[in-house]
């Protein structure tokens, strides 16, 4: 009986010996081998013989691409602005022994240098370019972490840009900047309106003026061309007489059609009232 248990124990032991020098690694994965607590090397998917008992399977490393979503941050720029950033980087890991020996936690390291190379290089930028130029953050940002990730076997396959955006003080001091600007030019083009109104007034007044100072003066002229006509043909002063004489009669006439006139008297003698206002 007690040889029975002892064959038994022993053919546990060698089922429990072959399973464990047996490693199947799955697609996708490989298994970082140590063998007494030291890196032996690195399974790759498939049957793996392992010494069992010795070697140990401490680590199960992806070899398919982890996206790291950053945590949103906030960063000043050239100019005193203050944004909000976050990104998310794609990564893979090529050399699992070195992501594992060399680095204590390769997830949190690459997202603390995604989150320093991002303040830094949105630190060297305005406010309108940082807001603008995301192809041209990702490019700094992946070209200023991927050699340092590469000691550790892991290699960026790209990073992006999710969210670039004011804080919400900095957003409504744009927005209230905005409204002032926009007022302004509303001020201005308003202004600028009334002036070109008054100008075009002015003008029009200008020119009215002069063409009545013209009339007057065709008309005078052609006042005294008459008179000279009439006296050179009559040689007498007759003619004048007439004109004022003509004149005096249209005055008396609008004279009495005022409404303010009750009376009025002409002279009896109207041609000597003529010679008296030409003086003679």
């Amino acid at each position: 009986m007690e040889a029975l248990y002892i064959a038994a124990f022993f053919v546990v032991l060698i089922i429990v010996t072959l399973l464990k020098s047996v490693s199947i690694v799955p697609q996708g994965y490989k298994f970082i081998c140590q063998r007494l607590g030291k890196f032996n090397r690195t399974l790759s998917p498939g049957l793996n013989l392992i010494v069992p008992y010795i070697d140990t399977i401490p680590y199960e490393i992806t070899t398919k691409d982890i996206v790291l979503d950053i945590p949103s941050q906030e960063v000043i720029t050239q100019d005193n602005a203050v944004i909000i950033a976050n990104a998310v980087a794609y990564i893979n890991i090529v050399q699992p022994e070195k992501a594992v020996y060399g680095v204590e936690d390769y997830v949190l390291a690459i997202r603390n240098l995604v989150q320093t190379a991002l303040r830094s290089i949105i630190g060297e930028m305005a406010l309108d370019s940082a807001l603008s130029s995301r192809d041209q953050i990702k490019a700094k940002l992946k070209a200023a972490i991927s050699d340092d990730i590469a000691d550790w076997g892991i290699i960026m396959k790209t990073v992006e840009i999710q969210d670039i955006n004011p804080s919400p003080t900095m957003q409504q001091a744009m927005e209230e900047q905005a409204a002032a600007e926009r007022q302004r030019r509303a001020a201005v083009t308003k202004a600028e309106g009334e002036k070109q109104a008054a100008i075009l007034e002015a003008d029009g007044r200008l020119e009215a003026s002069r063409r009545d100072a013209e009339a007057q003066i065709v008309l005078a002229t052609a006042s005294k061309k008459s008179i000279e006509l009439v006296s050179e043909s009559i040689k007498d002063d007759l003619p004048v007489a007439y004109l004022l004489g003509e004149k005096y009669t249209n005055a008396m006439e609008n004279l009495a059609q005022s409404d303010n006139t009750k009376m009025f008297v002409l002279p009896a003698d109207l041609l000597n009232t003529v010679k008296g206002l030409m003086g003679r």
